[in-house]
């Protein structure tokens, strides 16, 4: 009985050391699990500032930047959607909700022609002043004899606003081209500052090297990416204005003093009038772009009758017919 009582009165005595270093084992886990939470919630608001002060729109930010962005990674079929020919590349984005509708070849490196164009109006918005007077140097009238032009004439001053509808109602290389020059010194230095832009809206695909997407290889974009891009220009409302104008009418002071009035007319069609709009549906505006390689582009930002925002992008298609017909398609397809 005595050995019986001492095993008894060991197990309690065993017990009792057990409770205790269970006790202290879970005092201190809870005490850890405090101190770290308390110092994740000092270092994290220090962490944050240092990446964004040092790595700005990086990688870093995707996450946070893609929270108000429409994604898809592959195709996305839109029933409603009834294809009129064929083309390269198109998507159709509701850019309230974020909603992929549809999308189709959407990260294939395609050629943009003049949709390059709203690249370098979102740049000059950023970077320059629209009050600036800006002189027409004699390099920007020297553009390819099958370009699109505002008929700028070498010495002629107007305003770098003036310039942007010549830019983008025209479509002119050689607005292009003064807007480059003036923002940054070169068309090759504002190039690589249309690059530097670029990245930073997450448009990682596209790769230009000049200001009014003249054809060349080393030139091209996505259909997403100039969504990207779109997406970002419609932000400002200087740029909404401008692409929803039919036309713009300013006088140009020449070289000589001489007083020139001019008057440019949008080259969109649904904006200008020659093309009716879907019933329900707000075009407000955006832009075209055609060259043999890139076909014929469109890049369009509308309403339906709700108000709800969308963004519709054809690229490649055979002609302006079809671009035309194609996109009206899409524009019909839009949920009211």
């Amino acid at each position: 009985m005595k050995c019986t009582d001492k095993k008894v009165f060991r197990k309690r005595r065993n017990r009792k050391k057990e409770l205790c270093v269970r006790l202290i084992i879970g005092v201190t886990t809870i005490a850890v699990f405090t101190i770290v939470a308390v110092l994740l919630m000092k270092i994290k608001p220090v962490v944050t500032e240092y990446v964004v002060k040092t790595y700005g729109n990086s990688i870093y930010k995707a996450e946070l930047f893609a929270t108000d962005l429409c994604v898809t990674s592959g195709e996305k079929e839109f029933e409603e959607f009834v294809t009129q020919d064929e083309f390269h590349g198109a998507l159709l984005f509701n850019i309230e909700t974020q909603e992929v509708l549809y999308a189709e070849h959407a990260h294939e490196k395609l050629y943009p022609a003049s949709t390059t164009k709203l690249m370098t109006t979102y740049v000059a918005l950023k970077h320059g002043d629209l009050g600036d007077t800006v002189t027409v140097s004699e390099n920007a009238t020297k553009i390819p004899s099958d370009s699109s032009k505002a008929n700028l004439k070498a010495g002629d001053q107007l305003t770098l606003l003036d310039l942007l509808y010549g830019l983008m109602l025209p479509s002119g290389n050689d607005s292009a081209v003064a807007i480059a020059e003036h923002i940054s010194g070169s068309e090759e230095a504002f190039a690589e500052l249309m690059n530097e832009e670029a990245k930073k809206l997450g448009a990682s695909n596209s790769h230009f090297v000049n200001a009014h997407g003249y054809q060349d290889e080393d030139h091209y974009t996505t259909a997403y990416d100039l969504y990207l891009i779109l997406n970002a220009c419609v932000k400002d409302d200087n740029f909404v204005k401008i692409i929803s104008a039919p036309t713009w009418d300013t006088v140009i002071v020449e070289k000589n003093g001489a007083r020139r009035n001019v008057s440019w007319r949008q080259g969109n069609r649904f904006v200008n009038g020659a093309r009716k709009v879907p019933e329900g549906i707000t075009v407000v505006g955006g832009k075209t772009g055609t060259t043999y390689e890139a076909g014929y582009c469109l890049a369009l930002y509308g309403k339906n009758a709700s108000e709800t925002p969308y963004i519709g992008i054809i690229m490649g298609a055979t002609s302006s017919r079809n671009l035309y017909d194609n996109m009206t398609s899409l524009l019909r397809a839009i949920p009211n």
